[in-house]
C-alpha cells in the first residue's frame, strides 16, 4: 500500500506544536529520544511480530513468548543497552512474560528486604539472569489479607535450617507469574515460626528446580494454573501453584534486612526500621499508576484515530459526518483523553514521591508514611479502575469493529485489567484510604495538623461552611473555584463518615456498616488529589506554542466531567446549587468543542509505533479499511476455502444424509 496520510486533514488543524507535547507527555526530551529510538528498534524487528498471537494454541503462545524473552535479552547484551533502555525495550515488546515479575518483583524484592551480604550474594546472579526469579505471595485461599497467609517456614535449631511447608490445600501458592514453568527461584512469604511462636510473614529465597535439567527439587510440587480471561493475553505469562512439602533451606535464606533469626533461634529486630519495606510498595503502585497512563493512553489514540477514520449517517456534501463530530461520541471520549493526561501527570508527581519517602526513611522520618500509604493505595485504585473500564469504553466507541482481535482493543483490556486486583484489591485499598480520612479527622480537635495530601482537611472549618460563587460558566475555568469544589465535596464527605461512625458503640461494627459510603468518601479524596496535581502541573513553566493551553481546556475536561458524573455528592453536601452544576456542564460541552480540533494531534503526542499499538482501527495512515481486509484473509479458517468438516458435517446436512441413530 502506498503511503497516504488520510488523517493528513484532521492534522492540519492541530493548534499547538505537537513535538513539544510529546516531551510533556514523555516528561523530559531524554525520555522522550530514548523511547523513540527503542520503541523503533522493536517495531523493525521480525521476531517481535504480534499480531499472529491470537491464532496460537497456549502452548505455542507460552513458546512464542519464551523465544521474544530470549531474543530480547540478547539484544539487550549486544547492544550493551542501559538499564533505562532495557526496560523501555521490555515495555515496547508488549508481551506478558516471567521477566516482568522477575525485574519488577523478585529483584525489588531482595534489594528491599535483603542485607547487604544477600544483596551481594544474589543480585549478581539476578541481574546476569543467571537465576530467574518469581514473587510467590497470594495463595490459593488468600490474596488481599496477606496477614492470613498460611505456608509456614518453621526454624529446625539442630539443622540450622528452615523448613517451608504447605499445611493446607489452601495454603498452595497461587497466581505468581513466572512460577507455573519457568522460573528456579522464588521470593515465598510464610509465617515464620521459631520454637513454637508464630512471627507473622517474613520473605524466604527458595529454590524451585535444578540449575542443570530444571526439574523441581525434591518436596516441590509446581505446575501452571490454567488459561485465563481473553486470547493472548496474560496468557503469555505462567502464573503458577506451588506446594512445599517440608522443604528445607538455609537459615540465611530468610530476607533479614529488618528483622533476623539467631543461630540459636532467637527472633530479633534490628536497627533498620521494618518501614523501610513500604518504599518497595511506593516503588510498585506509583509504576502501576504510570501503567494505567499507558494503556488508557493507547485505548483512546485506537479509539481517537479510528472516530477520525470512520465515517457514518448525515451525508453533507456526498461524504457521510465523521464519527468524532457527534457530540455523543465526544462526550464519553474526552474525557478519557483528559483522564490519560491527568495519570499521567500524578504519576510523575508520584515519582518525586517515591524518591521523598526514601530519602526521608533512610533519615529515620517517617511522619509522612501514613499519608504516603494513603495515597498511592487509593491513587492505585481509582487510577486502575477508570482504565480498566476507559478501555472497555473506546472498544464501544469504535462500534462494531472494535470487537475484532486487530483493534487492538479485546486484547488490551485482557492484559489491563487484573490490575484492578493484583497489588492490592481495589475496593480493599479505597476501604484502608477511608481509614486514614476518618483517624485524620478525628485529630483535627486536637490541633495535629494534616500533611501534604490531606493539607486541605486544616481548612476544614472553612470547607464545611463555605458555598461556590460560581455565577457565569465560564468562571468554572478558574483553577481555584474547581479546587474548592473538589475540596469542600472530600471534607464533607470524610466529615460526614466520621460522624456517623462515632455514633456506634464499636467502631469496627460501624466500619464494616458504613463502608459502602467510606468508599465514596475515599474516591472523592483521590480525584481531588488527581485534580490539584493536573492544576500544579499547569503552574510549571511548559514551553511550546500552544501547549500549556490544550493542557489547561484538558484539565477543565478532567475536572469537569468529574463534577458532571458526581453531581450527586456536590449538589448533596451542600457546596453547590443545581443551577451551578448545570453551568458546569454548559462549560464541559463548550470545552468539547476546543478540543475537538486538537484531537489526533493530541493523541499523536503520544509517540506510539503502530507496532506497539497493535490496532488496525489505530493505524497512523487512518488507512483502516483495506488493512481490515487485507488481514481478514490472514486467519487460518481461510487457509482452505472449503472448511475442514465439510464432507462430514456440511454436506450430509445440506443433502439431508444426516444418520440417525436407531432406536
Amino acid at each position: 500500500m502506498e503511503e497516504v496520510d488520510y488523517h493528513a486533514d484532521e492534522r492540519s488543524k492541530a493548534e499547538f506544536d505537537v513535538e513539544a507535547m510529546k516531551i510533556v507527555w514523555a516528561g523530559s526530551r531524554h525520555v522522550l529520544e530514548v523511547s523513540d529510538r527503542i520503541a523503533r528498534l522493536v517495531a523493525s524487528d521480525p521476531v517481535f511480530r504480534k499480531d499472529n498471537r491470537a491464532m496460537l494454541s497456549r502452548k505455542e503462545l507460552f513458546k512464542n513468548t519464551l523465544r521474544k524473552a530470549a531474543h530480547a535479552w540478547k539484544r539487550i547484551i549486544e547492544l550493551r543497552l542501559s538499564e533505562e533502555e532495557a526496560s523501555k525495550l521490555r515495555v515496547y515488546v508488549d508481551e506478558p512474560s516471567f521477566t516482568d515479575l522477575h525485574w519488577g518483583m523478585f529483584v525489588p524484592a531482595i534489594k528491599g528486604q535483603g542485607t547487604e551480604e544477600q544483596q551481594q550474594k544474589w543480585l549478581p546472579l539476578a541481574y546476569k539472569m543467571q537465576i530467574i526469579g518469581c514473587y510467590a505471595q497470594t495463595e490459593l485461599g488468600h490474596g488481599s489479607n496477606v496477614q492470613g497467609l498460611e505456608t509456614t517456614a518453621t526454624f529446625d535449631p539442630q539443622t540450622d535450617e528452615f523448613v517451608i511447608h504447605s499445611p493446607t490445600l489452601t495454603s498452595s501458592k497461587w497466581w505468581p507469574g513466572g512460577l507455573g514453568k519457568v522460573s528456579t527461584h522464588a521470593v515465598v512469604y510464610a509465617r515464620l515460626i521459631t520454637d513454637g511462636e508464630d512471627h507473622g510473614i517474613h520473605g524466604f529465597i527458595v529454590q524451585l528446580r535444578s540449575l542443570d535439567d530444571h526439574s523441581p527439587l525434591p518436596g516441590i510440587t509446581v505446575g501452571d494454573i490454567g488459561m485465563k480471561f481473553g486470547s493472548g493475553a496474560f496468557n503469555t505469562v505462567d502464573n503458577g501453584v506451588l506446594r512445599f512439602d517440608h522443604v528445607r533451606i538455609p537459615r540465611n535464606q530468610m530476607l533479614m534486612q529488618v528483622s533476623q533469626v539467631t543461630r540459636e533461634g532467637k527472633y530479633v529486630q534490628s536497627n533498620v526500621p521494618w518501614q523501610l519495606i513500604y518504599g518497595t510498595m511506593v516503588f510498585v503502585r506509583q509504576t502501576i499508576v504510570a501503567d494505567a497512563s499507558s494503556a488508557l493512553s493507547r485505548a483512546v489514540c485506537i479509539a481517537t484515530r479510528y472516530s477520525c477514520a470512520r465515517r457514518q449517517f448525515g451525508s453533507q456534501n456526498g461524504l457521510e459526518t465523521q464519527v468524532i463530530d457527534y457530540k455523543t461520541q465526544q462526550s464519553r471520549l474526552f474525557p478519557l483523553l483528559a483522564s490519560a493526561y491527568a495519570f499521567r501527570f500524578v504519576g510523575e508527581w508520584l515519582k518525586w514521591l517515591y524518591t521523598d519517602v526514601t530519602q526521608r526513611l533512610q533519615a529515620n522520618d517517617f511522619s509522612t508514611l501514613p499519608e504516603v500509604h494513603a495515597c498511592t493505595a487509593g491513587l492505585k485504585s481509582i487510577t486502575t479502575a477508570a482504565t480498566a473500564d476507559g478501555i472497555e469504553e473506546c472498544r464501544k466507541l469504535c462500534g462494531g469493529h472494535g470487537y475484532l482481535h486487530c483493534s487492538g482493543l479485546p486484547e488490551l483490556f485482557a492484559v489491563y485489567i487484573p490490575a484492578c486486583t493484583y497489588e492490592g484489591d481495589n475496593i480493599v485499598l479505597l476501604l484502608q484510604v477511608a481509614r486514614f480520612l476518618v483517624k485524620t479527622v478525628s485529630q483535627l480537635p486536637s490541633g495535629k495538623k494534616p500533611v501534604r495530601t490531606t493539607a486541605y482537611m486544616g481548612r476544614a472549618e472553612h470547607l464545611l461552611q463555605c458555598r461556590c460563587d460560581v455565577q457565569r460558566a465560564e468562571d468554572w475555568l478558574k483553577p481555584n473555584v474547581i479546587l474548592e469544589a473538589f475540596e469542600a465535596r472530600a471534607t464533607r464527605m470524610s466529615v460526614a463518615c466520621a460522624k456517623n461512625l462515632s455514633e456506634f458503640s464499636n467502631p469496627e461494627d460501624g466500619f464494616a456498616e458504613l463502608s459502602a459510603d467510606l468508599v465514596e468518601a475515599a474516591v472523592a479524596h483521590c480525584q481531588l488529589i488527581v485534580v490539584s496535581k493536573f492544576i500544579e502541573k499547569l503552574q510549571q513553566d511548559i514551553p511550546g506554542k500552544g501547549v500549556k493551553r490544550q493542557l489547561e481546556i484538558l484539565c477543565g475536561v478532567y475536572a469537569l466531567h468529574l463534577i458532571h458524573k458526581h453531581l450527586g455528592d456536590f449538589l448533596s453536601t451542600g457546596y453547590i446549587t443545581p443551577k451551578q452544576g448545570s453551568l458546569a456542564n454548559e462549560q464541559l460541552r463548550s470545552l468539547y468543542a476546543q478540543v475537538r480540533p486538537n484531537a489526533i494531534t493530541l493523541v499523536d503526542a503520544f509517540n506510539y509505533t503502530d507496532h506497539y499499538l497493535g490496532s488496525i482501527l489505530g493505524c497512523y495512515d487512518g488507512n483502516v479499511y483495506p488493512k481490515l481486509y487485507e488481514e481478514a484473509w490472514k486467519d487460518p479458517l481461510n487457509d482452505t476455502v472449503v472448511p475442514d468438516g465439510y464432507h462430514e458435517y456440511i454436506r450430509p446436512l445440506l443433502k439431508q444424509q444426516l444418520r440417525t441413530a436407531r432406536l
